[in-house]
């Protein structure tokens, strides 16, 4: 599954204030959101819809196996991450997964990806699209 980058994050990635595979990411469930790449910066512009329930952590799940490697053949860099499973969610049905960075002082967004799927009590995981979670060519 594809997510779609924040434009603040690319603006701190440039400025070198987001190191990704050295940062703590934390990637958080929310409900009846409506992202704006534009407006929303940092944390604080989506607590306010995160979920909350059983098998759910406040603040999300951080996340693990950080890689940023370089593709030469393609002549591309490429962040990616391990897929995130959420153990026993029940959490009714969030809109989006927000990834961020919670080792920024804003706690910047980096991306989001919708959620249509309804948690019921059972694993839940995000996967990842094959080409990685941010993709540089």
């Amino acid at each position: 599954m594809a997510g779609v980058a924040y434009n603040e994050v690319k603006r701190a990635l440039l400025a070198g204030e987001i190191d990704l595979d050295a940062h703590t990411l934390k990637i958080a469930l929310v409900a009846a959101y409506t992202p704006n790449i534009d407006t929303h910066n940092g944390w604080a512009d989506i607590s306010a819809n995160e979920e909350s329930g059983t098998g759910y952590t406040a603040g999300g799940k951080t996340l693990a196996s950080l890689a940023v490697t370089e593709d030469t053949t393609n002549d591309r860099g490429k962040f990616d991450a391990a897929d995130v499973t959420w153990t026993g969610l029940d959490v009714g049905t969030p809109s989006h997964a927000v990834l961020y960075d919670d080792t920024h002082a804003t706690k910047c967004l980096i991306a989001y990806w919708p959620i249509t799927t309804a948690s019921n009590g059972g694993d839940y995981t995000l996967q990842f699209h094959a080409d990685g979670i941010l993709l540089l060519s």
